[in-house]
């Protein structure tokens, strides 16, 4: 399809819309995950029916992207990642991210939903249960049992993002918090490098299959940084409580979100 063509498919109206999701995902993403609760569901509804899901997948995708390298650059710049855990986090977060997409069409699309809401009220409890957990610092591991566990998120977080996505980054955040001992705020450092490197994956699959929206992802890439920029700024500026207090709203909003849907599909 010629790239301006993509465009004239939208009004003014929806493709301004779908600017200020992808701003607002950018945003929440940035500081705790879980961007694509806001920004996918808009592109399926703002893309034309006959748009294959490989094209909102691929689309949405550029968008995640881009504003998930400009917070990883921005986090990385004022915390340095801690190698022992950054490298097998990424490495396997790709394996797993491209086995999840080698599964995704093996797996029944209704089972997922039930499966993740469960997965997330659970997350969400948890992290409310323990009003402390994630406000310091506290490495628990080192050596191999660090490494072991950190690839073992990395690879089962990858899998799920490559099998469904949304609330990649909060799961790779709750579960280092929960397993490493990490703070909210270095947690969500390393989440960004493994997300980052999850979305770079699917792109460039989608990209190879010649399904992506490149113009519109573009524009919505844009928007996306901006606000990935301001949102890791702020969660820079406030810390690890701030984080908390974001990730247990992104956790509920999406929750609620799946609770729906599952009570749709069950009617």
């Amino acid at each position: 399809m010629p790239l301006l063509a993509e465009l004239t498919q939208l009004s003014a109206l929806t493709l301004v819309l779908l600017i200020g999701a992808a701003f607002v995902a950018g945003w929440v993403d940035a500081v705790v995950g879980g961007g694509g609760l806001i920004q996918l569901p808009a592109l399926l509804t703002a893309m034309p029916s006959d748009a294959s899901s490989g094209a909102v997948l691929g689309t949405n995708k550029i968008a995640s992207a881009a504003g998930t390298a400009v917070s990883s650059w921005t986090y990385v710049r004022r915390i340095t990642p801690v190698a022992a855990t950054a490298w097998p986090l990424v490495v396997c977060a790709l394996g797993g991210s491209a086995a999840g997409a080698a599964m995704a069409s093996l797996i029944p699309k209704p089972w997922l939903t039930p499966i993740v809401l469960v997965a997330l009220l659970a997350v969400g409890a948890y992290t409310l249960l323990k009003p402390s957990m994630g406000l310091e610092h506290a490495p628990r591991h080192q050596g191999r049992s660090h490494l072991l566990r950190a690839g073992g998120i990395g690879a089962g977080v990858g899998v799920y993002d490559g099998i469904l996505g949304p609330g990649t980054g909060s799961f790779f955040i709750i579960l280092m918090v929960s397993l490493l001992g990490y703070g909210f705020l270095e947690a969500s450092v390393h989440a960004k490098l493994a997300n980052l490197t999850t979305n770079v994956g699917a792109l460039l699959v989608f990209g190879l299959q010649g399904q992506v929206w490149w113009l519109l992802g573009g524009v919505l890439a844009l928007a996306n940084l901006s606000g990935g920029f301001l949102g890791a700024r702020l969660a820079l500026r406030l810390g690890s409580r701030f984080v908390r207090i974001v990730f247990l709203v992104v956790t509920g909003a999406l929750a609620a979100r799946l609770a729906v849907d599952t009570a749709l599909m069950l009617l």
